[in-house]
């Protein structure tokens, strides 16, 4: 069964970073993509990165790219986001998501997503 858990949200000073971690069972990395994404308050669901199971590739939303980096980690089990120079636009609940498809597509959007993990806070404030 697949399974996706986020983990590692908290509050943090505008200008700080956080890494937000997604630990996954049911499925490989080796296999299959990850996505990253948010949803603020009030607003859509934001496709932020996505990192492919072949090769390690991955693809960044405008708003992030250059703050924001995708990787897993060498047991295959972890996806996590690292977020740099965080700004309070940035507040939202992180979700991870997978499609079960071994590559990204390059619109990192949630209607190719089917699982989903429950989410983790981040709050960017003074």
């Amino acid at each position: 069964q697949v399974h996706l858990v986020e983990s590692g949200g908290g509050l943090v000073q505008p200008g700080g970073s956080l890494r937000v971690s997604c630990t996954i069972s049911g499925f490989s990395l080796d296999s299959y993509a990850v996505g990253w994404f948010r949803q603020a308050p009030g607003k859509g669901r934001e496709g932020l990165s996505c990192i492919s199971a072949s090769d390690g590739s991955a693809g960044y939303a405008d708003s992030v790219r250059g703050r924001f980096t995708i990787s897993r980690d060498t047991t295959n089990t972890s996806v996590h986001l690292q977020m740099n120079s965080l700004k309070p636009e940035d507040t939202a609940v992180y979700y991870c998501a997978t499609a079960l498809k071994s590559t990204c597509r390059r619109q990192i959007a949630e209607a190719f997503y089917d699982y989903w993990g429950q989410g983790t806070q981040v709050t960017v404030s003074s």
